[in-house]
């Protein structure tokens, strides 16, 4: 059986409520807790509580459950000097119970902050410098770098744990889930069986390439539950907002603009195709059952479910994770 985590969403939810969320669910017998790395939600009006401020309650709030972010990227938000320390310092105070989820990013939290947005091929070439220096800093080198995309002078993590944290790269395309298996300890992406098998083909080949095993196939499904399938779907409804792939390479990153075109272009069977929107808990297992037999060593359960959000993980401990360990 694989670990199951819990995906606590900064955009839907203010971070007091995910904070209770996580709690909740490490009771309702979630392995970890995966959390946002957001600057503005994907529509308005939203939330977008930081992920690093929050992950450091939310592990001092638990005794037990691993958390990371799915997925921090490093751009013009964060230098990846910045990441590295802030993971080294979370993996000090709470040895074994940390990961980074990294990936290329999106527009919507990088724009905001004045720099241009890369071509496609820039971004991969950013992506892969900036985790390179994260792996060197790490390592507990003493790095200067000159790079296209970012610089250092002598830095050093003069902090730093014992062993560091697992680094799991987001890819949704072959290029990046090769950096994943070259680089990183897994790979993450979404439970698409239309699109899984080319990502996970390029995964397994960069790390044989680069004769290493690949490590963790982690698999992120949204679930919205609510007490009548018409609330489970309305209150997920924004998340159309996060569907369109334009996002994740073009220049998109006015949430309204965004949500709009979310909303014309994925229709409700296609967002419910996807993602597990139900009142009835088999329907959740039945589902997360499909998405086991893709491989998945770790799945993501992000909670889509709005007002319900709390309410939904104590479905998830009572109904549904029950189930699934008897599978």
């Amino acid at each position: 059986m694989p670990h199951y985590y819990l995906g606590c969403l900064h955009e839907q939810n203010p971070p007091d409520l995910l904070l209770k969320c996580a709690v909740e669910g490490e009771r309702a017998g979630f392995s970890g807790v995966g959390c946002s790395d957001h600057f503005q939600p994907w529509w308005e009006p939203g939330h977008a509580g930081q992920a690093f401020a929050w992950m450091g309650a939310a592990l001092q709030a638990t005794e037990r459950v691993t958390f990371g972010t799915a997925v921090t990227s490093a751009l013009h938000r964060y230098h990846p000097a910045l990441i590295a320390q802030v993971f080294a310092t979370l993996e000090v105070m709470y040895p074994g119970r940390v990961f980074l989820g990294i990936g290329s990013g999106e527009s919507l939290n990088e724009s905001p902050f004045g720099g241009d947005w890369p071509t496609p091929r820039g971004r991969l070439e950013a992506f892969e410098e900036a985790l390179l220096l994260i792996l060197q800093l790490f390592d507990g080198e003493r790095v200067d770098h000159s790079g296209r995309f970012f610089s250092t002078k002598g830095a050093y993590l003069h902090t730093r744990p014992k062993k560091r944290p697992p680094i799991y790269v987001a890819a949704f395309g072959p290029r990046t889930a090769r950096l994943a298996g070259r680089y990183a300890d897994g790979l993450l992406t979404v439970a698409d069986p239309d699109g899984l098998a080319k990502v996970k083909d390029a995964w397994l080949s960069g790390a044989d390439d680069a004769g290493r095993e690949p490590g963790e196939l982690v698999l992120q499904v949204g679930f919205s539950w609510a007490p009548d399938n018409d609330t489970a779907l309305e209150q997920a409804h924004v998340f159309k907002g996060a569907g369109p792939k334009e996002f994740y390479s073009e220049d998109w990153h006015d949430p309204q603009t965004m949500y709009r075109r979310g909303i014309e272009k994925i229709s409700d069977e296609e967002f419910t195709r996807i993602n597990i929107v139900s009142a009835d808990p088999t329907e959740h297992v039945e589902r997360l059952r499909e998405v086991e037999k893709l491989g998945a060593t770790i799945i993501s359960c992000a909670n889509f479910s709005g007002p319900n959000v709390l309410e939904a993980v104590r479905v998830y401990g009572e109904q549904v994770l029950p189930r699934l360990s008897k599978s």
